[in-house]
């Protein structure tokens, strides 16, 4: 009988080696350029994570933005805006892009600063001087001063909240030339200059109005401009009645603390409006914008609007994927997953950890069909019990309780194969970050040995590995049986179905930003 001490290594130097280093100091597989653009473009935030700081990251992503050809760049600063729903980081790539390639910078700019915060993002990381300019040149002035001009009341109304710049500094920082009287004044009013106040738009007027007297219907203006004004509980209880989903949902602490919720009738019609199916799809709401409010309402919130962001949860999970088969999720609950997913941001660092959003996408799948089974891993897979017909965030909430822990993204396919299981498709939500099973020698990871051992017992499995930080290495190679992807908007649901249903191949995801037309 052959020596299996000798042969015993064979399979594993079938294996693709695994030559990058994760941030823990292990093994990893690195992806090629376009795939680790994609990746932190969709999950990079510029807040201290983890394993790196935020200024490590800039440094990082900025360095994946110059290896990229510039339509690439272009192709992925869209996508992180449109599909991803980023905030900060399709601004980095645009600014990257403006010093690359002034004329497809032209045509990104519109499908990347479609709002006035995105603006004024734009211009701070320009001015930073972080990705390699401090002057915004003439092609961002003239886009800038574009956006300006051509922008709507309402726009330029709604983007003059904030700082660092204000919407002040950029107009002059620019010098837009307004082509109108009513532009003009507003424009004056902005910058607090002396203005037409009958020039403008009639909202501000009524805003203005009731800011000097107190008296007549409250303006019909950008939520945080009524904070500046005295309101009354019944002021704040016509705001909350007229309000529409996504900004109810982000004020119910506001409104509960202004004594909107001592009224029955106040409570009745917003819980209404929060699981109103058709008020959920009109406002684009991800689960997690739903588990944000959930994690960050008052304690004494009345029960009613709680239950509502539960049922609203359930209408917001709906569109994740029926997949035919067995289906295992491994949400990954390792103490690397503590982090929360902005990052730390003094003043405005998120209470939703990694760990949160890979227990949503557990117990979002698990709610979507029968034969879903759920292993949460750290050093080992956690024993748990989970009932499908508890809400989603009931269920997100008892995965996530069980945080701590190494990291061994081996384990959960480990546990599979002992039991000589063999499940059509493995989703794991994770960071990637594992050091517990390291291999040395170059040669494949644990992971992937474990994979190879499922694969032999189910030759069509499929894998699939969900990034929600931006690191840059994954435990399992791309290739026909194995989708690597970043992120956790409903892209992520689209992607995981098709690939699992045949319809896609392992470089989908970087596919899919090739097809955006430039």
């Amino acid at each position: 009988m052959a020596n299996k001490s000798v042969f015993a290594s064979v399979t594993g130097r079938l294996l693709p080696a695994a030559k990058a280093t994760n941030k823990a100091a292990a093994p990893a597989y690195a992806y090629s350029d376009a795939h680790a653009l994609a990746q932190v473009a969709v999950t990079g935030t510029f807040g201290g994570m983890f394993y790196q700081s935020a200024q490590e990251e800039l440094d990082y992503d900025v360095d994946v933005a110059e290896a990229v050809d510039v339509e690439t760049l272009a192709k992925t600063a869209i996508y992180a805006r449109q599909k991803g729903h980023m905030k900060d980081m399709p601004a980095v790539l645009l600014a990257v892009l403006a010093r690359r390639d002034p004329v497809l910078f032209r045509k990104a700019f519109g499908r990347v600063v479609d709002n006035g915060k995105m603006l004024r993002t734009f211009v701070q990381v320009i001015r930073s001087g972080q990705t390699g300019r401090k002057s915004l040149g003439s092609a961002p002035k003239a886009m800038v001063q574009n956006w300006l001009n051509s922008a709507s009341d309402w726009a330029l109304i709604r983007a003059n909240i904030g700082n660092d710049p204000s919407l002040a500094d950029v107009i002059k920082m620019v010098h837009p030339k307004p082509s109108t009287r009513e532009r003009e004044a507003l424009f004056a009013w902005i910058v607090g200059r002396p203005c037409d106040v009958s020039a403008l738009p009639e909202a501000l007027q009524a805003w203005l109005r009731f800011k000097e007297t107190g008296k007549g219907p409250v303006p019909d203006v950008p939520f945080q401009m009524l904070t500046q004004l005295e309101l009354s509980s019944a002021h704040w209880s016509r705001i909350a009645r007229a309000g529409s989903w996504q900004m109810v949902r982000q004020n119910l602490n506001t409104f509960h603390r202004h004594g909107v919720f001592g009224v029955a009738k106040n409570v009745a019609h917003v819980a209404a409006l929060l699981r109103d199916p058709k008020a959920i799809e009109k406002a684009k709401a991800f689960p997690y914008q739903l588990m944000v409010a959930a994690q960050n309402v008052s304690d004494e919130m009345p029960r009613e609007i709680v239950e509502a962001l539960h049922d609203a949860m359930e209408t917001a999970a709906g569109n994740v994927p029926k997949i035919k088969g067995q289906v295992v999720i491994c949400p990954d609950v390792s103490g690397s997953m503590s982090g929360s997913v902005t990052g730390y941001r003094a003043g405005a660092t998120s209470k939703v950890r990694h760990v949160d959003v890979a227990a949503l996408v557990a117990a979002s799948f698990l709610r979507s069909g029968r034969g879903v089974q759920v292993l949460p891993f750290d050093t080992a897979v956690r024993e748990v019990r989970l009932e499908p017909r508890d809400t989603v965030l009931t269920n997100a909430e008892k995965l996530a309780s069980f945080w701590g822990g190494g990291t061994n993204c081996s384990a959960p396919l480990r546990y599979l194969n002992e039991r000589g299981r063999a499940p059509d498709l493995v989703v794991f939500v994770s960071d990637n970050q594992s050091w517990v099973d390291a291999r040395a020698g170059g040669q494949g990871t644990a992971m992937m040995q474990e994979w190879e051992a499922i694969k032999r017992r189910n030759p069509k499995a499929k894998l699939v590995c969900i990034d929600i930080a931006p690191y840059g290495t994954t435990q399992a190679q791309s290739r026909e049986d194995v989708l690597n992807i970043g992120g956790f908007s409903d892209a992520v649901f689209e992607q995981i179905a098709g690939f699992a249903e045949g319809a896609s191949g392992a470089e989908h995801w970087v596919r899919e930003i090739e097809k955006i037309d430039v």
